[in-house]
């Protein structure tokens, strides 16, 4: 049975600038991502990966080309329509947690409640999404008292509470250590597997070649397709078996 259609592309350009100084970013991207697929989109700083989530997330409008997510035209949908579309059914995961400061876990994750929703027990919803990234007995503290992998998670928990169709994560390990990182790439798995709820994910975490059901790379504004991203994913993979070898024997055990 085929899976709906979640992201549509198609020659999508995105230009920053003008006249002499307008840089091209995006060239003529075209894919698209099928329900409860878990998809890596990776590149070097500055291939446009970024901006091309943007423009999936309706933070960014292209210049030129075809954008449908979750059945939206974006060509057709209103600044108030797109803010509503982005609450309730986008979540999203930054590199850098974008938590308030002043509020407490449980407060960072019900903060979508503020834009509307229908989630009624709005408190009841908040605790059951920390719960899920193992954070509920920590749901009074403050960002400050966290480490990076517990911001995380509570961002992970933000995202989820209004019960979102799609995920878009940017670097979200870009800010952890190795380990907390692994963690939550496997959470991010889990989340896929267990919800059904569909990833796409920005970045240069080898380790992703491991869960994502697809890759995308793309390089200079453009998607590399073919040898050169089965060649990278190979390379990925051989990378992780050596260091997740050199870690079981520093650890003194067996592989």
């Amino acid at each position: 049975m085929a899976r709906d259609i979640v992201i549509r592309l198609e020659d999508v350009e995105k230009s920053y600038g003008a006249g002499n100084a307008r840089t091209p970013v995006l060239r003529g991207i075209s894919f698209q991502v099928n329900a409860g697929e878990l998809v890596a989109i990776i590149g070097q700083s500055g291939s446009g990966k970024s901006t091309l989530l943007n423009i999936i997330g309706g933070l960014d409008r292209a210049d030129r080309g075809a954008v449908e997510v979750l059945g939206r035209d974006y060509g057709k949908v209103s600044e108030r329509d797109m803010a509503a579309l982005r609450n309730a059914e986008i979540g999203f995961i930054f590199q850098h947690f974008n938590l308030l400061d002043y509020l407490d876990c449980l407060g960072n994750v019900t903060l979508p409640s503020t834009f509307g929703g229908a989630i009624t027990d709005i408190e009841a919803r908040g605790m059951e999404c920390l719960e899920r990234v193992g954070m509920a007995e920590l749901a009074r503290r403050k960002p400050s008292e966290l480490s990076g992998g517990q911001k995380q998670r509570v961002a992970i928990a933000r995202a989820l509470f209004n019960k979102p169709k799609l995920l878009l994560c940017d670097e979200p390990t870009g800010n952890l250590d190795t380990s907390t990182g692994r963690a939550v790439i496997n959470f991010f798995r889990e989340i896929n597997r267990e919800d059904g709820v569909t990833l796409v994910i920005v970045t240069h975490e080898q380790r992703m070649s491991r869960v994502a059901e697809r890759i995308i790379r793309v390089q200079d504004g453009r998607m590399v397709e073919g040898d050169e991203v089965r060649d990278w994913i190979e390379d990925a993979r051989e990378e992780i078996d050596e260091v997740e070898q050199d870690d079981v024997e520093a650890a003194g055990g067996e592989a």
